[in-house]
This record gives C-alpha cells, sequence and structure tokens, in this order.
C-alpha cells in the first residue's frame, strides 16, 4: 500500500475514480502552497500558509492575510 501512496503522493486521499490528470493538477497546486512562499515583508524572509488565504511571516512571527494557495503565482 506505502508504493502506491508513493506513487500519486497526496492524491492517495482520493478513491480510484479520480482521472489521472485531476491527480497530476492537485499535487502540483498541494506542493506548491506546501512550499515557504518569499515573504512580502522582508525582502529576505519566508512565509509559511497556516490555513486558506492567512500566512505567517516566519521572520517577525507576523500573521498576514493574502492569497489562498499561492503569494507569488508563477505567470
Amino acid at each position: 500500500m506505502g508504493s502506491k501512496t508513493k506513487k500519486i503522493k497526496s492524491a492517495g486521499k482520493f478513491s480510484g475514480g479520480i482521472g489521472v490528470r485531476a491527480r497530476r493538477e492537485y499535487n502540483a497546486i498541494e506542493t506548491e502552497q506546501r512550499k515557504k512562499q518569499a515573504s512580502p515583508l522582508h525582502s529576505n524572509g519566508k512565509a509559511k500558509r497556516l490555513a486558506s488565504g492567512i500566512w505567517k511571516d516566519v521572520k517577525s512571527g507576523r500573521i498576514f492575510a493574502g492569497p489562498a494557495y499561492v503569494l507569488n503565482p508563477r505567470k
């Protein structure tokens, strides 16, 4: 069972009825939002996502509101 969750990563919580494309897109969003993002409060600071739209600056500990998933989305 461990090899299945390793292969499909965080999309392993879905049942088998979810398609490959949906799993890949979900994994891409999930891994991007779990990373520490560049903080808008400090030039070299990092921000961690606490909940949807709620972020915490790691350096100063300040909590601020922002976009739901990624602070600076790639274009």
